[in-house]
C-alpha cells in the first residue's frame, strides 16, 4: 500500500523542533531521499578559513561544464555570504571516520576560528581558487560560482550553483568497490517520518553498498 501525501502539510506532522516546517519543508521528511555529505570550505572577509557541514546536494553536467547544485543551502549561514562575496567555494569530500570532526567545525565558528583547524584538518591552497581546501578529503572540487536563486521565495534556502573548475581524486578512489564502501561517502539520512503516525526524528549517516 502507497500512502498520498500532498505539498500540504498534514497535522499529524508535529513539529520536532520551533521552525521546522520553515526550514524544511515536509516532503523532505517524508520522502526519505539520502544526500551525500561534505565540507564547503570558504574564506571569511578577514581571510580565516570557513568551513560548513553540507549535504542537500548533486551533481551533473554535460560538454558545456560540471556543476555542483546545492539545493538547501541556508541563506543566514556565514558560507552564503562568503560565496556571494568571493564568489568561489570548495566542496570536500571526507571519509566517514571523519564525522565527529566535521561537526566540530559547526560548534567553533566564531569569526576569529579557523574552522578548518577547529575540526582537526589540514588547510592547503586550491589549485584554481583561492579559497582553501581539506588534505584529508579523498575528493575535491574547487567551485566558482554561477548563479544563486532563493528555492521557495520565504527567504530560506538558497540553491547555489557552482562551475566545478578544477578536482582533485584520491589515487584508487574511482574503483566501484573503494566508492561503494563505508571508506568513502557519507550520506544524509535526515529523520525520515512516517506519513500514516507523522512519528520518527532519528537521523542516520549511510555508506554505499554495491549490489
Amino acid at each position: 500500500m502507497k500512502l498520498e501525501i500532498t505539498e500540504n502539510r498534514p497535522e499529524i506532522y508535529a513539529e520536532d523542533w520551533p521552525g521546522q516546517y520553515d526550514v524544511f519543508s515536509h516532503m523532505e521528511f517524508t520522502c526519505g531521499v539520502p544526500s551525500p555529505m561534505f565540507l564547503v570550505t570558504t574564506r571569511k572577509d578577514n581571510g580565516k578559513p570557513n568551513a560548513c557541514f553540507q549535504a542537500w546536494s548533486s551533481f551533473a553536467g554535460d560538454s558545456g561544464g560540471f556543476f555542483a547544485v546545492m539545493q538547501g543551502l541556508m541563506q543566514t549561514t556565514h558560507t552564503y555570504k562568503n560565496i556571494l562575496r568571493e564568489k568561489e567555494f570548495c566542496l570536500n569530500f571526507v571519509r566517514p571516520e571523519f564525522y565527529d570532526s566535521c561537526i566540530k567545525t559547526i560548534a567553533e565558528n566564531d569569526e576569529e576560528d579557523d574552522e578548518i583547524a577547529s575540526g582537526g584538518f589540514t588547510s592547503e591552497p586550491c589549485i584554481t581558487i583561492a579559497s582553501p581546501r581539506i588534505r584529508e578529503a579523498f575528493l575535491t572540487m574547487e567551485c566558482t560560482l554561477e548563479s544563486v536563486a532563493d528555492l521557495s521565495g520565504k527567504g530560506h534556502t538558497v540553491m547555489v550553483i557552482g562551475r566545478v573548475r578544477h578536482a582533485s581524486v584520491e589515487e584508487n578512489h574511482n574503483a566501484v568497490e573503494n566508492i561503494c564502501s563505508p571508506n568513502a561517502f557519507m550520506f544524509n539520512v535526515h529523520s525520515p517520518k512516517d506519513p500514516a503516525t507523522g512519528t520518527g526524528n532519528a537521523s542516520a549517516v549511510g555508506v554505499l553498498h554495491a549490489v
